[in-house]
């Protein structure tokens, strides 16, 4: 029970402390709205344009929103040896990394709706396969959120680590099949882009969308899994190689 306890405060206390940031404020906000208005309104108003962007869009969201969070909360908090403190708390160490990448999951997921909040009021969105489309924007949030530890971990200062994430982030928006379909980039980027996790949580965001998507939604999701378990199991090994031993 003290653990949950523990569990909780720690990610109410990063809601409170570093939600409104600015570094999240300007990457995890106004970024991926300002893409989201720009690629609605290049679209026009037509359905079929919209619904083929919307599942771009989202993930961009989410991405952005979550390593945005994690660049912030871990980056601060080591620099300025508040880090060390939580390790003092009645808690497991993997269950403290949970808590404090919980926030920056919750963050993503509420990312993930504001284009979909938009696109309400420009198409109709009762063709979506809402079982489908909920469950991948948790696990693109998970994936995401993890990527973004991994990526705070292993820098020290804050514009560091959002320098360090877009050197993933950009990429991905080309590589991953989030507006442009993976089968027209060139053979020797495909393999690339199949090694990136935000691959998989945009086939899944496409097919429940549109039903255009390239595998099995289960084993979609299951690889973002994996790629869950591996960067969220490097990240705790480089956070006690570099920062506890």
């Amino acid at each position: 029970m003290k653990s949950w306890i523990a569990y909780w405060n720690i990610l109410l206390k990063d809601m409170r402390t570093y939600y409104l940031k600015p570094p999240n404020v300007s990457w995890g906000l106004i970024f991926p709205l300002a893409w989201t208005s720009m690629f609605f309104i290049r679209s026009g108003t037509g359905l079929e344009d919209i619904m083929i962007l919307l599942p771009g869009v989202v993930a961009i969201s989410i991405l952005f929103g979550t390593t945005s969070m994690l660049a912030v909360t871990v980056t601060f908090e080591k620099k300025n040896r508040s880090f060390e403190r939580l390790l003092l708390a009645p808690i497991s160490f993997e269950l403290l990394m949970l808590a404090k990448t919980s926030g920056a999951i919750l963050f993503g997921v509420g990312n993930a709706f504001v284009p979909v909040i938009i696109a309400v009021f420009l198409a109709d969105l009762t063709q979506i396969a809402w079982h489908v489309f909920v469950p991948a924007v948790f696990m693109i949030a998970m994936v995401s959120t993890f990527l973004g530890l991994f990526i705070a971990v292993a820098v020290s200062e804050v514009f560091e680590a959002q320098t360090f994430s877009n050197f993933f982030r950009f990429p991905m928006i080309f590589l991953c099949g989030l507006f442009f379909p993976i089968e027209k980039l060139p053979v020797f980027l495909k393999p690339l882009s199949y090694a990136l996790p935000l691959t998989y949580g945009a086939d899944v965001l496409h097919g429940a969308v549109h039903g255009n998507h390239m595998m099995p939604f289960a084993l979609d999701l299951a690889l973002l899994a994996a790629f869950c378990v591996l960067l969220f199991a490097a990240s705790l090994w480089n956070i006690k190689r570099r920062w506890i031993l």
